[in-house]
């Protein structure tokens, strides 16, 4: 099943990301080899995984004995809170390679804007220095707040093209979503599921789970992926899996989107962007 791409704009052209893709967030080391083949295994061509979920390695080495070419999988991490500003930043690069046993990245992300810091702008230029150097295909961030992009515009002239945030039926971003498709950003999700929270049991999703045949999961990511959103659901279980990757065969009609437009309540299940990172 071929899963649909969204073109990142770059000033060499576009480049482009499986909307689907595979998160690796609290997946353990010793486990991430064997998970990374698994996910490859059922149709992922996108790995999503950060310094600070201690797994790059594992997910390096999947990737290494996945048999599928280098070219053909779109490969993200994330530099953390603490390795901001250009020398840490520029050494916390050269270390995730080193780790995931690769010579390029797909993706590199500021991982939170840790505003406290101050050191977010210098860091987005630091990753445009990066991908001019040929190593990074797409620099971007994550959990980024409309100042925060701002702020990296100022420094730079630049918008990062894409912009990975908690999004979920409960916390739909709204404003921010519409941001980012103002200055042509694309909006990941993470916790696309609301960390397993009572979102799946919500009545809403469930009956349009019942009319599709489909899980309440399914419903879900199928409606980020009729939104636009590039989304990264994670799991260990093999055959939740393959479950997360069918989504991309269930089609949401008009009805159901509305339905769960109707279902935001900002909830959200991680920090908030604004106060957190300073110190982490």
């Amino acid at each position: 099943m071929a899963i649909p791409r969204i073109d990142l704009s770059t000033p060499t052209g576009p480049v482009p990301i499986p909307q689907l893709g595979f998160g690796m967030w609290q997946v353990p080391q010793e486990s991430a080899a064997d998970t990374v083949r698994l996910a490859v295994d059922a149709g992922y061509r996108h790995i999503d995984t950060a310094r600070i979920y201690d797994n790059e390695a594992g997910t390096g080495a999947g990737i290494a004995t996945s048999g599928i070419p280098r070219a053909e999988l779109f490969v993200t991490t994330k530099v953390w809170n603490d390795d901001q500003g250009r020398d840490r930043t520029l050494a916390a690069f050269e270390a995730s390679l080193a780790r995931l046993g690769l010579d390029y990245l797909d993706l590199y992300l500021i991982h939170w804007a840790a505003p406290g810091r101050g050191l977010y702008a210098e860091t987005w230029e630091t990753l445009l220095d990066l991908r001019a150097s040929g190593r990074l295909r797409v620099a971007g961030v994550s959990n980024f707040h409309v100042a925060h992009l701002e702020d990296a515009h100022a420094r730079t002239g630049e918008y990062p093209p894409i912009n990975q945030i908690e999004l979920h039926p409960y916390l739909q971003q709204a404003p921010l979503r519409a941001f980012h498709a103002e200055h042509g950003i694309v909006t990941q999700a993470w916790s696309p599921l609301a960390a397993g929270r009572q979102v799946l049991a919500d009545p809403v999703i469930a009956g349009i789970a019942s009319r599709h045949a489909c899980t309440p999961a399914q419903v879900i990511l199928a409606w980020h992926l009729a939104i636009g959103n590039v989304v990264i659901p994670k799991s260990v279980t093999p055959a939740r899996i393959v479950e997360n990757f069918a989504a991309a065969h269930v089609t949401l009609d008009e009805q159901d989107l509305a339905a769960i437009a109707g279902l935001d309540r900002g909830m959200r299940t991680g920090p908030d962007p604004d106060v957190f990172g300073s110190d982490s």
